[in-house]
């Protein structure tokens, strides 16, 4: 065999292909579009999937790629030596073109002629045919005839021999590997064994047929071949080496995990464990972030899945003695070491590593306040040997415990998690979310009277060009406790809903509120009857209904009536609208193209704009986006819209919303040319109309997302006039002209830094006092120092000045301090360089006294805190800590 390194092996095998005719198609993003039912590709072929069902691919009918994957199912086995979250796909594709016979003959010389592998130590399996698909025989006889051993091909079952995801092209696989010298293990010894005797190389997928979502399986117009080997798992073979952490892929970041921690990998199971998770999680964290998606950790798919992955990473981390710069470090070292393959990485350098430092201080925070409550937890139903599902939902709905930490959590302390439980608790909660939802909230998902009426009955828009429209009543229904029901006649009194067959009312869709107005029954002496529309929601069916209350007269079903729509209502709605237009183009401009819309709300008051941005705004970028706004108000650009086929719609460069379906025509708004954007709501005429624009905050509201909330027009002045009077009251108070403010406020706040300041003089030198003569507290434990004391009254800020400070006077040795304030208890464990060295670890140390102050924490082997509520056990605490510290220094 020949040794290759990761670099060479990608390029040998394409290289291997491309003079067989083949074209690098390149690889993909890693984040799945949905459309094969996973969140993410799990396979090289994945991508390839409309073309090996039938499309015409437009570089060929010969494929070839290294594409990366991402596969989660099985991570409860990372951490052993092969299994991974993030693995390399060599592959190669037939699409209608060669088949079987071309296909095992290439696989063979690529075995034997590039990698060197002798023919005598080579086997492959076949599918050996069950009720839905025949034998593969052929397949068997092209594998002899290609220059494998008869003796060693082997049939094997569905299960083996048969590839294929969810739904989509499958059919009979043939497996290669390789048979080294020893025994086999017993008569069953097969390729598949676990012996170690066969070691698989790659595999060749002969694809058929296609399976449907309801199972069945029917012939493909074209037969493919789907060919894919492991890059991981044939680079550490060829290295002679069993375990792929061992491969120049990650040498180097084990390298950097070694340093940071002190630890040997391969020395110990468990450490060696967390090493390799570690590792494999912080390179498919950066895998994720630095894709072309830039996909961010959230709590909803494959967000989700990322930030399980990181969180996972920091907690066995931790357990190692590493911190955040640790595992930032070693994500920059998997950047350096696939930044050729992967350019993306090195360009998305920042975003990346300032992405996962900031999921990894949101976790820190959850950690720190989940973990007090799970050990509160723990007291109370360790005896049941198991925790709760009411209790883990508590840890999840209220500081963010993901269930998985929990069963960990749960695992290490020998107990187990009632999972069933956990789940009915999100059902009840998620019921209660529903029931809690308005009426015409409920109503526009489709939970309608209306559902049952011919399809025939629907209702035109004729309010893009006016605000009042004469109609006839196609159906109404009459709101009770009990939901709604279809009525001929609406009376007076009665609230419900009215369908017309022709209205100007917007109903809510795209952000935009739906109108409010009136429909009337004109009688001689004027309206004859009244009905207060308050909200216009859409209904299943492509009907629009008018939600309200009859204030007069009758309706009945089938009656002419008139509808008018509060113009002036709507016209604060267009300008909140076209307003958000403008400023998601200034958006863009200002922070960069990165910007896309992530939700919007407009209604008479105000606009809401959530889009992607990772970080909060400054003040001086807040104000150029306002600038640049008012700048295109100022110019009073035409705004005009077009109905146009969804292609001719992207030819203009039109914005359209990212993951969004659209039908095959669309509504263009155009903006003088400046903004352009595909469109279903009211704007106004021309920018002008908007009047004034101010942004009111900006904020975050997600990982990655942030949210501007804003006012135009006539709400603009009316903010300004209020300013101006909390402006004058602030001077009152002040007891300053309002050209003083600023100069008052400085002063004051000059004061309260120098009485704060005097206050933690105050506080530090109390707390010295109250310690007394500390070098007479030092003890000496297996020839080091360790001072352990009780001070009354410090808080844990107080309480680390003092650690700090002590540390030092002792020189060397280990510091362990405890504190009530408000009957609650601080502790705090510092241990010199000197100390760790010498095995003292100052985590482990207040993870073993913390519970007798009714606490729990941990920390970093120099320095850990923690909290507790049982202010009585203080000096049992401090005694412990000296035969804590004796033990840890005798291992």
């Amino acid at each position: 065999m020949k040794k290759f390194t990761s670099d060479e092996l990608r390029k040998t095998w394409k290289q291997f292909y491309i003079d067989r005719g083949h074209v690098d198609c390149g690889a993909v993003s890693l984040i799945s579009d949905g459309s094969t039912g996973v969140m993410f590709n799990v396979a090289g072929m994945q991508p390839l999937m409309p073309y090996l069902l039938g499309k015409k691919h437009p570089k060929g009918t010969r494929l070839c790629n290294v594409q990366g994957c991402v596969r989660t199912n099985d991570i409860d086995s990372v951490g052993d030596k092969s299994h991974a979250t993030f693995f390399e796909m060599m592959g190669s594709w037939s699409l209608g073109d060669y088949f079987k016979k071309e296909r095992c003959q290439w696989s063979y010389e690529l075995l034997t002629q590039v990698f060197g592998f002798d023919a005598d130590h080579l086997a492959a399996t076949v599918f050996a045919g069950d009720e839905n698909a025949p034998r593969d025989e052929e397949g068997a006889q092209f594998r002899i005839a290609s220059g494998f051993k008869k003796e060693n091909i082997f049939y094997l079952p569905a299960e083996d021999n048969w590839w294929g995801l969810e739904y989509g092209p499958c059919g009979p696989d043939s497996e290669m590997f390789y048979v080294d010298d020893r025994e086999p293990c017993g008569p069953d010894c097969r390729p598949g064994c676990h012996c170690g005797k066969y070691t698989e190389l790659g595999n060749d997928v002969f694809m058929q047929y296609e399976k449907h979502q309801d199972g069945s399986l029917t012939p493909l117009a074209q037969k493919n071949v789907d060919t894919g080997w492991g890059l991981e798992r044939v680079l550490a073979f060829l290295n002679g080496l069993d375990d792929v952490y061992k491969t120049d892929l990650h040498t180097a970041a084990i390298a950097e995990i070694e340093r940071a921690s002190g630890l040997k990998y391969d020395a110990e199971e468990k450490s060696t464990r967390s090493m390799r998770i570690l590792a494999d999680h912080i390179r498919t964290a950066v895998m994720l972030i630095g894709d072309e998606k830039r996909l961010l950790p959230s709590n909803a798919g494959a967000g989700y899945v990322l930030r399980r992955l990181i969180r996972r990473a920091v907690r066995h981390a931790r357990t190692i003695g590493l911190d955040k710069e640790n595992i930032v470090k070693v994500a920059e070292i998997y950047i350096d070491r696939y930044k050729d393959s992967y350019p993306l990485l090195d360009h998305n350098r920042g975003f990346i590593l300032t992405e996962l430092s900031r999921e990894i201080d949101r976790f820190a925070s959850t950690l720190e306040n989940g973990m007090k409550e799970f050990q509160k937890i723990l007291e109370t139903e360790r005896a049941s040997g198991s925790i709760s599902g009411r209790s883990a939902f508590f840890l999840y709905d209220t500081y963010g415990f993901p269930l998985e930490l929990t069963v960990e959590l749960a695992e290490e302390e020998k107990l187990t998690v009632d999972e069933e439980g956990f789940a009915a608790a999100m059902e009840e909660q998620k019921q209660k979310a529903r029931d809690n939802q308005s009426f015409s909230a409920k109503l526009s998902k489709g939970e309608s009277a209306f559902d049952a009426l011919d399809a025939s009955v629907t209702s035109e828009f004729v309010g893009y060009g006016a605000t009042e429209a004469d109609g006839r009543i196609a159906a109404m229904s009459l709101a009770g406790e009990d939901g709604e029901t279809l009525v001929q006649t609406l009376s007076q009194g009665q609230s419900g809903r009215i369908i017309t067959d022709v209205t100007p009312f917007y109903g809510t869709m795209g952000g935009q509120t739906g109108d409010t107005g009136r429909i009337v029954i004109a009688g001689e002496n004027g309206a004859e009857a009244v009905f207060t529309v308050t909200d216009t929601i859409h209904v299943a069916g492509g009907r629009t209904a008018h939600c309200g209350k009859v204030e007069s007269g009758s309706f009945d079903t089938g009656a002419s009536v008139h509808l008018a729509v509060d113009s002036a209502r709507r016209q604060s709605i267009c300008r909140n609208h076209s307003a958000t237009h403008l400023m998601q183009k200034a958006l863009r401009e200002v922070l960069g193209d990165h910007v896309e819309q992530a939700g919007s709300y407009q209604d008479a008051e105000r606009t809401r704009f959530d889009f992607s941005h990772t970080q909060a705004m400054t003040g001086e970028e807040i104000a150029r986006v306002e600038k640049i706004v008012n700048e295109r108000i100022g110019e009073d650009m035409p705004v005009n819209t077009k109905v146009m086929s969804l292609e001719e719609a992207k030819k203009t460069g039109a914005m359209a919303l990212f993951g969004e379906k659209y039908g095959d025509e669309v509504r263009v708004v155009d903006m003088g040319g400046w903004s352009v954007e595909l469109c279903g709501g009211t704007h106004v005429s021309s920018t002008g109309r908007i009047g004034r624009f101010k942004i009111l905050s900006e904020s975050g509201v997600a990982a990655g997302v942030r949210r501007i909330e804003a006012i135009t027009g006539d709400h603009v002045f009316e903010y300004y006039e209020d300013r101006d009077k909390k402006l004058q009251e602030a001077a009152s108070l002040l007891k300053s002209a309002q050209d003083g403010v600023l100069d008052a406020i400085r002063k004051l706040q000059e004061e309260l830094k120098a009485a704060r300041s005097e206050n933690e003089s105050l506080k530090s030198k109390q707390a010295k006092e109250a310690l007394g003569d500390v070098m007479s507290q030092v003890k000496e434990v297996a020839g080091m120092k360790l001072l352990a004391a009780k001070v009354p009254g410090v808080d844990m800020n107080g309480l680390r000045d003092l650690g700090d400070d002590l540390k030092g006077k002792i020189g060397s040795g280990v510091v362990a301090l405890f504190s009530e304030a408000g009957g609650k208890v601080s502790l705090v464990v510092m241990a010199t360089d000197d100390a760790v060295g010498r095995g003292a670890h100052a985590g482990n140390l207040i993870k073993e006294i913390a519970p007798r102050v009714g606490g729990g924490g941990g920390g970093r082997p120099n320095m850990a805190q923690a909290g507790g509520k049982n202010p009585a056990g203080i000096d049992e605490a401090v005694a412990a800590c000296e035969g804590v510290l004796a033990a840890q220094l005798s291992k």
